[in-house]
């Protein structure tokens, strides 16, 4: 029998009414209930349906000072710092607002605006065909990013090393899913391509500055391109160098080319030398013969002049002039000889060999005058007085007669 038939239980109500009561219970009864209870939770005091409306006013106080704090501790929420290496990204229910500059902020607390801090100064590093040891340890190879394939399809191992950072916070957060990724597979374009077009020798000699700025400027396009907010500072290469299946043989030809080089230096070092020399000799000798050149000239318009000036005497002249010119080649010839003949009237001449003066000679000119081994000085002496003797013999016998 259901509950509200007639005849049935009256204690089967569930609103709790009794026999003599009549439906659910009034809503305002139940509302005025809460209120009792929420006063009585904030130092109220409950009352009956007749109650003073004084405590009802100072439970309305309570409610609205509680909203206010509530309030206070929810705009000072939205207070935030960025550091002077940072960057704030404002979102207005996920849109992009602003970007906030180092210093004290205030946005609108959640679920109005919320913001992400960007470091924009920390310098990132990425490693392509490498990754770095941990405590100590030794780099780990990674072969499917080191091995690459030149312009004359040969495979060269090659590491890199990249650093950047964030130069624009907007930019990273919204416009690339996953940046860092990104710039992963940009920097293995970016190798990709330049070790493409550059030959195996340029790359493990020579080339790898080169290969490193060119790989660093496709990389940056790249990026920039994609608008990721990304900027590349360094672009490093780690190491250069053939399979470690041709390894050895590879390092048989880098010494034999190391060794080329070192006598191509070696040659070069000994031109550098003799070649200055040759050309100062050379330098030397145009300036002597310039030199001679130029005495030979002079001493032709010297003689040239003096042989006018005396043909102009000799038409003046010519007996005088030809006794003078006797006289003066006469003395020009015998002041040359190292030999005196005494012309005596009667005898034979007189030869005087002056020693006194060859020895001079001697001594002065001693590759064009050497004196024999076996030269007998007192022999000559010898010689000499038995001539002066026998001159001054002749001389009394001529007196005498």
């Amino acid at each position: 029998m259901a509950w509200n038939e007639p005849g049935g239980s009256g204690n089967k109500d569930p609103w709790g009414n009794r026999n003599n009561e009549q439906g659910p219970p009034d809503l305002d009864e139940i509302i005025k209930n809460f209120q009792k209870k929420l006063s009585g939770i904030f130092g109220g005091k409950g009352g009956g349906s007749g109650g003073s409306g004084g405590d009802g006013k100072g439970g309305s106080t309570l409610i609205g000072l509680a909203l206010v704090v509530i309030l206070f501790l929810w705009a000072a929420s939205g207070i935030y710092v960025v550091d002077s290496a940072q960057r704030g990204v404002v979102l207005r229910f996920g849109q992009f607002m602003e970007t906030t500059i180092p210093g004290l902020h205030w946005h609108i607390p959640f679920p109005v605006e919320s913001v992400q801090i960007v470091d924009v100064d920390r310098i990132n590093k990425l490693e392509i065909g490498f990754r770095e040891g941990v405590g100590g340890r030794e780099a780990t190879p990674v072969p499917q990013e080191s091995l690459m394939l030149t312009q004359d399809e040969n495979i060269v191992d090659i590491q890199f090393a990249v650093q950047y950072r964030i130069k624009d916070a907007k930019d990273y957060l919204f416009n690339v899913k996953d940046p860092d990724i990104t710039l992963r597979q940009a920097t293995e374009s970016a190798v990709r391509e330049a070790i493409g077009k550059s030959k195996m020798d340029f790359v493990l000699t020579q080339g790898q500055a080169e290969i490193g700025s060119r790989t660093k400027d496709i990389m940056q396009g790249i990026l920039d391109n994609y608008q990721t907010g990304l900027e590349v500072t360094s672009m490093n290469l780690q190491k250069a160098q053939p399979p470690r299946e041709v390894k050895d043989a590879f390092d048989d030809a880098i010494k034999a080319r190391e060794d080329q080089q070192r006598s191509i230096n070696n040659a070069h070092a000994y031109a550098n030398d003799i070649l200055p020399k040759a050309r100062g000799n050379a330098a030397r000798q145009l300036e002597e013969a310039n030199g001679y050149k130029a005495r030979v000239v002079a001493q032709a318009e010297g003689e040239a002049s003096r042989f006018t000036q005396l043909l102009k005497e000799y038409k003046k002249s010519p007996r005088v002039t030809r006794e003078r010119l006797y006289v003066e080649t006469i003395e020009t010839v015998m002041s040359n000889t190292s030999k005196i003949l005494l012309d005596t009237e009667g005898g034979n001449n007189l030869v005087y060999l002056p020693l006194d003066r060859l020895m001079s000679q001697t001594a002065q000119r001693p590759d064009e005058t050497k004196i024999p081994a076996n030269f007998n000085t007192d022999d000559v002496n010898r010689r000499v007085e038995e001539e002066r003797r026998r001159a001054r013999d002749n001389l009394r016998s001529r007196g005498g007669r």
